[in-house]
């Protein structure tokens, strides 16, 4: 069988899975659609929650970001990974106690003001679309490779088969779906990689194969004779400051993620948030330790299969010739000498690869089993899938739970509720995809542009909301509004209106760290300087961190929505 046939026979398998579990799963009543009916296990919860995180940025572009960028790529790992301690040591266990669905609820509810529920609104709705564009470039890029389309239509394609998963089940068919998910992730990440470990050193562990062979070694060589800098020198292509920031707005993001933290609400308790957060730990590390071995892979059989290669010789490599009709191929024999060579000099360069299809051509350019190159493939939509609808599921709760039915209509019925939450979702898919067609980056800088946003928004507030009673609405609204708007006018500048990177030179994937900083700073202040929150407010701080106790608010305002 082909490559092709392969793939749309584990495409359709895959899919066929995924439908039985959301159909399976399907809801009538907004707290299963919305939160699971809080009943999810913690394992369970754990590996949905990793593929709810590892989204497309993680299969599909991280890897093929650190083989660009060699020792500085190390931010993704760094910052995605570290992120996901804070979270499960700060916050999930305390907004689980809190117990509500989603998390303007959370800032309305403990920062008692409807102004700042639709701030939050507002923010977990544009890190969620930025987020979502990710996961529909990702969805296209795969589409567009195995179906020979272009990666519009492609996305097109994706765009319906996000929606139909996402209104299917709601939250509790999605977390079913995305345990499945995981575990064809999971499977189509490491297959390869110990195949081309094994391939390449001998050793078909890929950590111990990257880490005790001699493939860096070659791979240092190799660089510096074309040209480039050793593929382990750092600071290369980002300053150390850029390095920092962008590793902390990615840690802190992770730990603000909208479509992260609801995870949080979908298991019975706090201990079990907990449990469910250590297992995503365990989940994701099993991909995160093997993503560096396969940067390091696909940068060196790349060039071992390219560099120096006659057009001609090019053109009979199937693989090759299909990746250059989607678009992110492309060869240019500048010189005319018939041969083409990878340089670091974009004058002379005649080889030009979109970063995002590193890991899904590397099976393909190490000769593997056509099963493989479709299992990759299949892996990659259910990365891209699984994310996705976790983040349509944070903006259509954010509009039909905390705006329509906590704001515009109290009285509104389930039914009600639940067809509000389906229709929005149907509404972002149309925005998302529309930004999946015309992403302002690879798919992992526009992931890295969410992580920021969420960094500069939610993150001061929810930790703060926490750990500081001191904190009240108007330094809340005012730290999020301004912290959320300057890293949004600072990407924006930077990425769509040649805007200078004029803060110390650090990049739009690094700024939301200011922004954090920013947030917290004009917070306290506010804070400090206006009336302290009510009395009541203040207790339900104490008890929410109180072992022994519920917090208040659930008996006051949440009891009977849980219920």
């Amino acid at each position: 069988m082909t490559v092709e046939a392969w793939t749309f026979l584990f495409v359709i398998l895959s899919f066929l899975l995924y439908t039985y579990i959301g159909w399976r799963s399907r809801v009538k009543d907004s707290k299963g659609f919305f939160v699971a009916e809080q009943g999810v296990p913690a394992i369970a919860n754990g590996a949905a929650t990793a593929a709810d995180w590892m989204s497309a940025a993680s299969f599909i572009s991280m890897a093929g970001l650190i083989s660009f960028l060699g020792y500085d790529g190390s931010i993704y790992l760094m910052g995605w990974t570290g992120g996901f301690v804070l979270l499960a040591l700060l916050l999930a266990p305390y907004l689980r106690k809190f117990g509500k669905y989603t998390v303007p609820d959370f800032v309305g509810d403990r920062y008692y003001s409807t102004a700042a529920r639709l701030v939050a609104v507002v923010a977990a709705i544009f890190v969620s679309l930025t987020y979502v564009a990710g996961q529909m470039r990702g969805v296209g890029i795969v589409f567009s490779r195995f179906l020979q389309v272009p990666v519009g239509a492609g996305v097109v394609i994706g765009m319906v088969v996000v929606g139909f998963f996402a209104v299917l089940g709601g939250m509790k068919g999605i977390t079913w779906t995305q345990v499945a998910q995981y575990t064809v992730l999971i499977i189509a990440y490491l297959i390869p990689a110990f195949a081309i470990a094994w391939t390449l050193t001998g050793n078909p562990i890929p950590q111990f194969a990257f880490t005790f062979s001699d493939i860096v070694e070659k791979l240092n060589t190799i660089s510096i004779d074309l040209g480039f800098n050793e593929y382990t020198q750092p600071f290369v292509n980002k300053s150390m400051l850029d390095v920092l920031f962008i590793t902390i707005a990615l840690m802190v993001g992770t730990a603000g993620l909208p479509h992260v933290i609801v995870r949080f609400y979908t298991v019975p308790s706090p201990r079990a948030a907990r449990f469910s957060a250590g297992w995503a730990l365990l989940f994701i590390a099993l991909l995160y330790t093997t993503a560096p071995a396969i940067a390091g892979f696909a940068r060196y059989n790349l060039i071992d299969s390219l560099h120096g290669q006659s057009l001609e010789q090019i053109q009979e490599l199937d693989w090759a010739t299909k990746w250059e009709n989607t678009g992110l191929l492309a060869f240019d024999d500048k010189n005319g000498d018939g041969r083409i060579e990878l340089t670091p000099d974009p004058e002379s360069n005649e080889m030009t690869i979109d970063r995002d299809i590193i890991v899904l051509s590397t099976p393909e350019v190490a000769n593997l089993a056509p099963w493989v190159i479709a299992l990759v493939a299949a892996g990659g939509l259910a990365a891209a899938l699984s994310t996705a609808s976790g983040l349509l599921l944070v903006i259509s709760s954010s509009i039909a739970h905390d705006v329509y039915f906590r704001i515009v209509n109290p009285n509104a019925s389930e039914s009600q509720r639940v067809m509000v939450g389906r229709v929005m979702v149907g509404f972002a898919i149309a925005i998302a995809g529309y930004f999946g067609v015309n992403p302002p980056g690879f798919v992992g800088q526009v992931v890295a542009f969410a992580f920021g946003l969420a960094a500069a928004s939610f993150f001061p507030a929810i930790i703060l909301g926490i750990f500081d009673k001191r904190t009240n609405k108007e330094g809340a609204i005012s730290g999020m509004v301004i912290g959320l708007a300057f890293t949004a006018f600072y990407i924006i500048g930077v990425k769509f209106y040649g805007m200078s990177a004029w803060m110390f030179g650090i990049s739009a994937e690094g700024i939301g760290t200011v922004g954090m900083v920013l947030n917290f700073a004009i917070t306290l202040i506010v804070s400090r300087l206006t009336p302290p929150p009510p009395l009541e407010v203040q207790q339900l701080i104490e008890d929410l961190r109180s072992p022994e106790h519920a917090p208040p608010a659930l008996a006051d305002v949440g009891e009977a929505e849980l219920d």
